[in-house]
């Protein structure tokens, strides 16, 4: 477990100071531009390279050529393995791969207009919309492919068990769209157009793509590869990744195309709710970032290593401390934010162009959103254990499935509930997905849960629901600082947190919830940390 939980906190701490400034991004989003035009029309031209960028990039890509990859590293010279044969698979993927992103970003950006009109064609019932939606996602959308490069190269460095540099180059993007914001802002002016600051963040993701290249292709030398740009060379290994890739791009990303499917179906909706499903999901992505990013990150070459040594019981230990650490961290984070999610909303978001309305509404949309919060985050745990094993069909009919479910369920609920009752489809699309997922591996001998397992699970459960009484009695004691002064809306959080916290890790310790090897490896981290330096 050592090893896993090291490699988690390095990728979730980095992943943490990225999401700490992209809630400081769009803190300040919300301020300057509010839930309105200009603030929905660059919501929709970040979300087309964002999202194809985790489907296919982070996702797709990422769990066919990691295990390919690492295979060919640690594999003996006489099975065709070795430091050569992996340099020679990289350059042969890159060859192909970077032709496939320019031809493909190019045909997107001229396709534009087209691509636009399918997602929010209801953009066109308001003058300037969609014509302003369409330029923003042409400057946008170069950042796909610069960021797609950016995941080989991670890919490259997390098969070696380096991944800090993948996990930092995030922050990068948000201290750019931060400067983007500032710089938008001034140019506009008091009373200006909106349109200029969503043209400078629009500018500023495309920038952040390229710093993010450099940063990574930096990393890369250092860490002592080297890369060459050929002509494309379909090699037979290059096939193989393509047929990987194929049914993988649906397999990983169930929970990107509902960002597509949810896309679609917000911008049918009142003006503004594509950004309050945005920003409210910002609150979802920071455990969700921060634990399932991580633990789906380490997890895959570990399980790919083990499989491709036949070491059953290791990859199965794997997979239940994994699932361990996500529940442990999961539980806890979704009840706290469904019921405090007013407070965060009020405090967080709410000023300038955001009105008190619009944060109440924020808040239903994040109690729907993280009632699947532990669905998102074990699906990260259980893909790679179809992945390591090179199998990306079966997730496809899992995925289909729930996708299915996703699209009926919104076509009975958006009607009725608007922009909530979307966000709940998410939730139960992506439980479903999680819930299949389990009972085919176990079917297939690959996981299964354990009475061990189920006792921690059942032991956190009691944890949460010490805690969840203890902020549901909280909540209205301090309703009025909520949305106060910067001091009061900072103590009133920082009031529920510490409590929560302190109520959930007293209650996990006295019952049982906490495994004492990772009490006792953190300890021994943090005596060692403290520890005099011998020079």
């Amino acid at each position: 477990m050592s090893s896993l939980i090291k490699s988690v906190g390095t990728i979730g701490g980095l992943t943490l100071v990225s999401r700490i400034f992209g809630f400081a991004r769009d803190m300040l989003l919300a301020r300057v531009l509010g839930a309105g035009l200009a603030a929905d029309a660059f919501q929709l031209a970040f979300t087309l390279p964002n999202t194809f960028r985790r489907l296919f990039a982070e996702g797709a890509f990422s769990v066919a050529f990691v295990p390919m990859y690492s295979r060919a590293l640690h594999g003996t010279e006489e099975e065709g393995g070795g430091e050569a044969a992996a340099a020679k698979f990289a350059d042969d993927v890159l060859g192909v791969f970077l032709w496939v992103l320019l031809v493909f970003s190019a045909i997107a950006m001229i396709a534009m207009p087209g691509i636009v009109w399918l997602l929010a064609s209801e953009y066109q019932s308001v003058p300037g919309k969609f014509e302003l939606a369409v330029f923003l996602s042409r400057i946008t959308f170069p950042y796909l492919g610069l960021i797609s490069l950016v995941a080989m190269l991670s890919g490259l460095l997390n098969a070696r068990s380096r991944f800090a540099p993948g996990a930092a180059a995030p922050v990068l993007l948000n201290i750019v769209l931060i400067a983007g914001i500032l710089i938008g802002a001034e140019m506009r002016g008091p009373g200006g157009d909106d349109r200029i600051v969503a043209i400078a963040l629009a500018v500023s993701v495309a920038l952040a793509g390229v710093l993010q290249l450099a940063y990574l292709w930096w990393s890369v030398r250092r860490a002592g590869l080297k890369l060459h740009v050929r002509l494309p060379r379909f090699t037979p290994e290059v096939k193989k990744l393509g047929m990987l890739i194929l049914p993988a791009t649906f397999g990983a990303g169930i929970y990107q195309i509902s960002q597509f499917v949810d896309t679609f179906f917000a911008t049918s909706l009142p003006q503004g709710s594509l950004t309050l499903l945005k920003l409210a999901d910002r609150l979802n992505q920071l455990p969700l970032g921060i634990v399932g990013i991580a633990l789906g990150t380490a997890i895959l070459p570990m399980l790919a290593r083990h499989i491709h040594s036949g070491d059953g019981a290791e990859a199965q230990r794997l997979q239940a401390n994994a699932f361990e650490i996500a529940t442990l961290l999961t539980l806890p984070a979704a009840v706290a934010l469904a019921i405090c999610a007013p407070a965060f909303t009020a405090a967080f978001f709410v000023g300038g162009k955001f009105t008190p309305e619009d944060g109440a509404l924020m808040a239903h949309i994040v109690v729907a959103l993280v009632a699947g919060l532990p669905a998102y985050v074990i699906v990260k745990i259980l893909n790679p254990g179809f992945f390591a094993r090179e199998d990306t069909k079966t997730p496809v009919w899992t995925a289909l499935a729930s996708l299915i479910v996703n699209i009926g369920i919104n076509l009975y609920v958006v009607e009725r509930y608007g922009i909530v009752g979307l966000a709940g489809a998410t939730a139960i699309s992506a439980s479903l997905n999680c819930l299949l997922l389990y009972i085919i591996l176990h079917r297939r001998g690959w996981f299964h849960f354990t009475t061990r397992l189920a006792g921690r699970i059942l032991r956190q459960l009691v944890a949460v629901a010490v805690m969840g009484a203890l902020l549901w009695w909280m909540m209205p004691q301090m309703a009025a600082y909520y949305a106060g002064s910067v001091i009061e809306r900072i103590m009133s959080l920082g009031a529920l947190c510490v409590a929560g916290a302190a109520a959930f890790l007293t209650t996990a310790f006295l019952v049982g919830a906490l495994d004492k090897e990772l009490v006792a490896m953190l300890t021994r981290r943090r005596a060692k940390a403290a520890a005099p330096t011998q020079e």
